[in-house]
């Protein structure tokens, strides 16, 4: 079914911080609308209004025809104990709802009730444009196209990997068949295959997609438009074209809004300075005119009385310019992130070596690996999701014994990580209270800790939340503070730029072009490889590691 989705005027709120005001977007069939803003914008907000889930503070969500199915598909960090991998999958396409409305339509149906033959219609009707009739039959070829094990989807959620998740992930978003995509984060965790398969997904859907994205180069490839959510100008712009004449527009909209203000301020402050200066004239002319009060020559006395009226005319004249002139509000500057990575003291020349080193984890085996990191090493690792990136960093940093072989930390490594689970920023401890606890930061007094997280956005509002209560991007906000306040010359990444928006995963870049240790880096952020400049390349493959040009 083709469906537009219209929203007019919307204004939402968080506490008492204005998010967005007269929001206005159309999602007409083909659109695929990238919704950009720092963290904190409003974008996971305006996406559960146009799905219904909450109400907006002002302006109205309609969609046509009204019996079109609206898909809300947030990135689920969480999954739910006892949910099999069809029950999840069931879930997030909607399936399964519309079969527990489509068992109470027919029961009533079954009973006579009147007016159940209607709705009886409706929900059949919703059951089969959302694929339900064919769901199972689907489901076995689009698991079999990732090579998801049929075997694993009878089993529980919460026993898949890092990379079966983020498969089933991908999986439901393939088998939706909703007449509107609203997707907050789909690329995350997602492996190169991965990603060009959802890319591919994307740009052959018929239906209006709004969709929330940190990987740049997705953005560039899939959207046709890209409505900016500009907290800091309080300010929401839609730019038409692909990401890239966003990029460009963008940069534009904001050199000119820069140039008119300062036209602006500098014809004001021009204004201005003439008024005062003819008042200190007129002010002279009153204390001479005082002086020369005296004088009985006529022709003096009207020559004065003129060259005052003239004077006050001139500044009621500049008045009325300044008054008359259009204000233009000086561009406020936004919260950017800046990100540097301090250095500790070189370690030795050898940083990190692996000899035979086999590790086991269940079925899965990586290994045997032989490998030597060195001083200024700058490693990008690449694999699919599931082939052993995490387990080889384990090996490599000591906190996972090999079952064969040795591993080895050089002398003098000082390491920093920052892990893709994130797994320090966990538990109800807070934040405050976890960065006091660090070596080194521990001796810090409380106001240099606060000030350390303000600069990474996390203010009075966060520092006493407890850890887990923090956003996916506040905690990777947090773990890049951690790496400003302690020295490292061992720089450990784990798919950095999961939840960080675009302004930060640049600053990102910057930091990790300045910083002079080792490097290793696991991404699957193309433009994030491509931008920083590796020396070597290992490539994890079914348990193997591999050196790549």
């Amino acid at each position: 079914m083709s469906a537009t989705l219209v929203a007019r005027d919307l204004a939402a709120a968080h506490g008492a911080r204005v998010l967005f005001s007269g929001l206005d977007l159309v999602v007409a069939p083909g659109d695929v609308i990238g919704l950009v803003g720092v963290n904190g914008a409003g974008k996971s907000t305006l996406l559960r209004l146009l799905a219904g889930l909450a109400a907006p503070d002002q302006g109205s969500i309609a969609v046509t025809p009204p019996t079109a199915t609206i898909g809300h598909l947030p990135q689920e960090t969480a999954r739910v104990p006892g949910e099999t991998v069809r029950a999840f999958l069931g879930r997030r396409t909607g399936v399964t709802a519309a079969a527990a409305t489509l068992e109470t339509a027919t029961t009533a149906l079954s009973d006579g009730v009147p007016g159940a033959d209607d709705a009886y219609a409706v929900a059949l009707e919703r059951w089969l444009d959302l694929g339900g009739a064919d769901l199972d039959e689907r489901t076995g070829e689009v698991a079999d196209d990732l090579g998801f094990p049929a075997a694993l989807l009878d089993a529980e959620m919460t026993s898949l990997s890092g990379g079966q998740a983020a498969r089933a992930n991908l999986a439901s978003l393939l088998l939706a068949r909703f007449d509107v995509f609203l997707l907050d984060e789909p690329t995350n965790d997602l492996d190169l295959a991965g990603l060009e398969r959802l890319e591919r997904w994307v740009r052959e859907l018929r239906a209006g997609t709004v969709l929330v994205s940190h990987d740049r180069e997705f953005l560039a490839r899939t959207v046709t438009s890209v409505l900016e959510l500009d907290l800091a100008q309080q300010q929401v712009t839609q730019y038409g074209g692909d990401y890239e004449a966003y990029l460009a527009e963008r940069e534009t909209a904001r050199r000119h809004a820069r140039e008119a203000y300062e036209e602006y301020a500098d014809k004001r402050g021009e204004l201005t300075a003439r008024m005062q200066t003819q008042k200190q004239w007129v002010d002279k002319g009153v204390r001479n005119a005082r002086k020369k009060a005296t004088d009985k020559d006529k022709f003096i006395k009207h020559h004065n009385a003129a060259t005052a009226e003239k004077q006050a005319a001139k500044i009621a004249q500049t008045e009325r310019r300044l008054e008359r002139m259009e204000v233009v509000e000086e561009p406020r500057k936004e919260w950017e992130l800046r990100l540097s990575i301090a250095a500790a003291p070189r370690s030795g020349t050898v940083v990190a070596t692996l000899d035979g080193a086999v590790a086991r984890r269940g079925d899965f085996t990586l290994g045997p690996v032989t490998l030597q990191l060195d001083w200024a090493d700058r490693v990008a690792i690449t694999g699919a999701n599931g082939a052993g990136k995490s387990t080889l960093l384990a090996l490599l940093l000591g906190r996972l014994a090999p079952d064969e072989g040795r591993a080895s930390l050089g002398s003098g490594v000082v390491v920093g990580e920052v892990d893709q689970a994130r797994g320090l920023l966990t538990g109800r401890t807070s934040l405050l209270d976890v960065f006091s606890r660090e070596p080194e930061i521990d001796r810090w007094p409380t106001a240099e800790v606060r000030t350390l997280l303000a600069k990474f956005g996390l203010g009075a509002e966060h520092v006493h939340r407890g850890a887990d209560t923090l956003s996916p991007g506040e905690r990777t906000r947090a773990a890049l503070a951690l790496l400003q306040a302690r020295g490292v010359n061992l720089l450990v990444l784990d798919e950095p730029t999961n939840h960080l928006d675009l302004a930060a995963i640049e600053q990102l870049e910057s930091a990790l072009a300045a910083f002079e240790g080792t490097l290793l880096l696991v991404s699957h952020d193309r433009r994030l490889l491509a931008g920083v400049a590796t020396t070597r390349q290992w490539h994890v493959d079914a348990g193997r590691v591999l050196e790549t040009a």
